[in-house]
């Protein structure tokens, strides 16, 4: 049991950000029915069905919505369910007679989740994409790698899953609340490219106080700092070290035995190019690549990579 306990989800299935959003929805308790093509098209990584976990937690069923028969067992369903999650590009579902319109002419409650990449209009909505396209445009990716270096894809984590399948999954959850409260649902849009230009919300803000700089890796939290970077470490492994706050800082110099007056001050930006060097492995004095092994032991097992 959980909080979603007695919400019926039907899911249209999609790839990438729409699998996760369900999934999470059946993590918290609902029921989810995942209707599947009778002959899916190849899309995304081919893997064993077994691997593809962001499938689990519901049953599934194929059907090929082109055919009259499944249409009418589609809206039977919808006349039960109180969501409809799908990620088809804009349009499709409507042509499939299966858009909002014909869902919740046939139960008003229902609320129609729509996950797209681009969003329901503009110049790029019917165009193909994947989450580095994504998050290109909407100027992530363009802050994620190192000084000098190209930006750093950082898998999909960042476009499909957060600003999709989250977004997603909070808009859900919020309509289908308002639903509880009026009887009638809501059509939700989320884009991936809005949805992961809301996440760098905060960072815009650091831009404007001119606190962050534009250019990648060359700021606090980007891999400039000596002190919130991964290093490897002398049994070939690697170890990640963030200690922003000064009391943290500290705490890491005294377990690398370095005496703090012998440091330069954490905050000195125009000090960290060389404690970086110092603190790299295969240009660091032996000493430097004891002291991050020592580290390594004496934390946690369970903290251990």
């Amino acid at each position: 049991m959980g909080p979603l306990a007695g919400i019926r989800i039907l899911e249209l299935a999609g790839i990438g950000p729409l699998p996760m959003c369900a999934m999470l929805l059946a993590d918290l308790g609902a029921t989810v029915l995942r209707i599947q093509g009778s002959d899916p098209p190849e899309l995304g990584v081919k893997r064993p069905i077994a691997a593809n976990l962001a499938l689990r937690g519901r049953r599934a069923i194929a059907l090929d919505l082109k055919q009259p028969e499944a249409k009418v067992l589609v809206l039977q369903l919808v006349e039960r369910a109180d969501c409809l999650p799908e990620r088809f590009r804009p349009g499709v579902a409507g042509r499939l007679s299966l858009g909002p319109e014909d869902c919740q002419a046939r139960n008003r409650h229902l609320v129609y989740g729509c996950m797209t990449g681009w969003g329901q209009a503009g110049p790029l909505a019917q165009a193909a994409g994947h989450d580095l396209n994504y998050i290109a445009l909407a100027g992530a990716l363009h802050a994620i790698g190192r000084a000098g270096q190209p930006p750093a894809p950082p898998l999909n984590l960042l476009g499909d899953y957060a600003g999709g399948s989250l977004h997603l999954a909070v808009g859900v959850l919020s309509a289908l609340l308002e639903a509880r409260r009026s009887g009638q649902g809501q059509v939700v849009d989320a884009a991936i490219v809005d949805g992961t230009a809301h996440l760098m919300t905060g960072f815009h803000g650091l831009l404007a106080a001119g606190i962050v700089r534009e250019e990648r890796g060359t700021n606090l939290l980007d891999s400039d700092a000596y002190f919130h970077d991964c290093y490897e470490c002398a049994d070939g492994k690697w170890i990640s070290v963030a200690p922003t706050e000064r009391r943290f800082h500290a705490e890491l110099l005294r377990r690398l035995d370095i005496d703090p007056e012998s440091f330069p001050p954490q905050r000195d930006r125009a000090s960290w190019p060389q404690a970086h060097q110092a603190s790299r492995p295969r240009s660091a004095p032996a000493s430097t690549r004891l002291g991050a092994r020592r580290l390594r032991e004496r934390m946690p097992a369970s903290r251990r990579y």
